[in-house]
């Protein structure tokens, strides 16, 4: 049993020895020799592309402000509690209206409560939001030890919820935050309100593997189902090493701040909207380095893999549904089968499509996401 249970006030206050040690290792970064034919400052088909990287590796250096970009988190409540042994961050920002709903933010990785930050003020007048960040992950660190799996995370959610004075709660999520808030709705329907999930096309990689095929598809159906598995293929490779071999990445994503930055960025590539050519054509430049520079001052590249490993070996099924529970879904960058291959007994009450976006919403789909939430869960109300 934890000791205090009572949720402490926590501020960020990154000491100014660490920000003058990330500077310099920017500085002393020991480049790759640049491959011949690759000076395309957009070409991602062979991962992020040197000259881009460095662009953004100056930026981070000499042109990022990370004392302001702290101040304006800080202007959000914040706190720490422990569960189950584990110290877990919290931002907690209360509505002024009586009628507010609490709602429970989810997200996975490499994101952090940093890509709510332009979603927060646009949900305040309906909702109390929660954000907490799974083991591992920024503030929620350092791991107290093995197992934290999203089953455990989920309970170790229930609980915080609790420790703020709610007792019914509303559940979004994305990436394996959606697998988070499809735990809390499971195991705990007399409390969650409703469900809501934002994903993109490329969840479609995973029909055949953690969906099956619908019946009744066409030959060409299939075809584009099976040419985005393809697409996504190539794009699994981070995934197997954090799923099996978290420990062999996680030294260089805590000792290269450029290894860091390399690893987190080109998934905002590769995860967002398929015309854009660059990551920050999608999110705002500061606020990606921003979460890049939690995750490098809080050296929670390594640990929050093992969110990935812990998942991948508990046996559980995160891809279930919780049937007494009301279900929304926001896709984005959608595809024409997202609803026939996701959904094909039409079980989700609330669906919406949209052409904007990708696997971050709340960073490049702001209003969107914000409208989705308030429409799916004032129904609920």
């Amino acid at each position: 049993m934890d000791k205090d249970t009572t949720p402490a006030p926590f501020r960020i206050d990154i000491p100014q020895a660490e920000v003058d040690d990330l500077r310099d290792r920017l500085a002393r970064t020991r480049w790759p020799i640049a491959t011949p034919g690759r000076s395309d400052r957009t070409d991602f088909s062979r991962g992020i592309p040197l000259p881009y990287l460095q662009e953004l590796a100056e930026h981070w250096r000499d042109g990022f402000d990370w004392r302001a970009q702290e101040a304006r988190l800080n202007q959000h409540e914040q706190l720490t509690t422990v569960v189950d042994g584990q110290i877990f961050h919290v931002v907690h920002v209360r509505s002024a209206n009586p009628q507010a709903i609490p709602l429970v933010l989810n997200h996975g990785w490499p994101g952090s409560f940093v890509e709510y930050q332009h979603l927060i003020p646009l949900l305040t007048d309906e909702f109390h939001v929660v954000i907490p960040s799974p083991p591992g992950f920024g503030f929620s660190g350092p791991l107290s030890g093995t197992g934290w799996e999203p089953a455990r995370t989920a309970e170790a959610y229930a609980e915080i919820v609790t420790r703020l004075g709610y007792e019914r709660f509303a559940v979004h999520g994305t990436d394996i935050g959606s697998g988070i808030a499809g735990l809390l709705a499971a195991r705990h329907p007399a409390r969650v309100i409703g469900m809501h999930i934002g994903c993109e096309s490329r969840l479609l990689a995973m029909v055949g593997d953690k969906f099956p095929y619908p019946d009744g598809l066409s030959d060409d159906e299939i075809a584009q189902i099976d040419a985005v598995r393809a697409d996504a293929a190539a794009d699994r490779g981070y995934l197997e090493m954090h799923n099996h071999r978290p420990d062999t990445i996680g030294p260089a994503l805590t000792d290269s701040p450029v290894a860091l930055l390399a690893w987190i960025v080109e998934k905002f590539k590769s995860r967002s909207v398929g015309d854009a050519r660059t990551p920050d054509e999608t999110v705002d430049r500061d606020q990606l380095l921003t979460n890049v520079s939690l995750y490098w001052f809080t050296r929670s590249g390594a640990s929050s893999a093992q969110l990935y490993y812990e998942g991948e070996h508990s046996g559980i099924d995160y891809f279930g549904m919780a049937p007494g529970v009301p279900s929304g879904w926001a896709v984005f960058d959608t595809h024409p089968l997202m609803r026939r291959a996701m959904d094909p007994s039409g079980a989700i009450g609330h669906w919406t499509e949209h052409t904007e976006g990708g696997h971050f919403p709340a960073m490049d789909a702001t209003g969107l996401l914000a409208d989705d939430l308030r429409a799916f869960f004032r129904n609920l109300s």
